[in-house]
């Protein structure tokens, strides 16, 4: 495996854990104390705490990302088991 594809893997299992972890924890505006700021609607969330979030997506993007780069590496899963998508030649 080339080294930019081992980059390629990391951002989409990182984005990917990402979008999982946003909206552990959300409480809207509404939810957590019924005041709404003027201009912003009711669903807005009250806090954003981005940098924990981030936090954890990357510790848990690079467990995800290790456990596929260890399977790829060491032959668990053989590769020829995805030549079933491949046409005929």
């Amino acid at each position: 495996m080339y080294w930019t594809s081992a980059v390629v893997l990391y951002v989409v299992i990182w984005f990917m854990t990402l979008f999982v972890v946003l909206p552990i924890g959300y409480q809207s505006q509404e939810e957590e104390d019924g005041e709404v700021v003027p201009g912003t609607p009711p669903g807005a969330p009250s806090t954003t705490g981005y940098k924990k979030k981030f936090l954890w997506t990357t510790v848990a993007g690079t467990l995800v990302w290790g456990a596929a780069m260890a399977i790829i590496l060491t032959g668990a899963i053989p590769l020829e088991v995805f030549d079933i998508i491949t046409p005929e030649r």
